[in-house]
């Protein structure tokens, strides 16, 4: 956070006044903080203003990974799962996750989606599920967010759905694999 806001919170800054918290004296770490476009000179979170940008077409695409166990992997792949079929259900919780996205991520702009797609893949041999989203829209600010957040949010639904029968899985690997569109061009990992 250091690297970020500046200096170390300590005790003594948290016992400022309240004039001090809304007008902070002017510092090297403000212009840090006027650097990030949701934090004001101030410091404050605030939602940014995107309505002199220009609407054009973006993609972003993210992946994660559920590590199973065998005995898990066994069920799912099987389609035994007592709650139903894990890989169509987690399909739908991503695509409801991306279209939520702003609900759940305060700073994030309610963006109008034109597609949807999740993948998820069996991966034997560490006994795993990869799932990969890709989110399109038409707007005027990315879709990184909702990509991330229809990953995640499939992860947790495959987290749910197999949590009765094995509870050492993990979500990992949580990333944005590229995106496109928008002032700052295409980006790929």
């Amino acid at each position: 956070m250091e690297s970020i806001f500046g200096q170390p919170l300590s005790s003594s800054r948290i016992d400022t006044s309240l004039k001090e918290r809304q007008h902070p004296p002017p510092s090297p770490s403000n212009q840090t903080r006027q650097a990030l476009s949701h934090v004001d000179a101030r410091g404050h979170a605030h939602m940014i203003d995107i309505s002199s940008k220009e609407d054009n077409k973006r993609i972003a695409t993210a992946s994660c990974r559920v590590l199973l166990g065998q005995h898990a992997f066994s069920l799912v792949a099987a389609n035994q799962i007592a709650k139903g079929d894990v890989l169509n259900v987690a399909r739908i919780a991503g695509i409801q996750g991306a279209k939520q996205t702003s609900n759940l991520i305060p700073l994030c702009h309610n963006i109008g989606l034109t597609c949807v797609d999740i993948n998820l893949t069996l991966h034997e041999e560490e006994c795993s599920v990869k799932i990969k989203g890709e989110v399109v829209s038409m707007g005027k600010t990315g879709a990184e967010m909702e990509a991330l957040t229809a990953v995640a949010v499939a992860g947790l639904t495959v987290y749910d759905m197999c949590k009765a029968v094995e509870k050492d899985i993990q979500i990992t690997d949580v990333r944005l694999e590229s995106k496109s569109g928008g002032k700052s061009g295409c980006w790929s990992r």
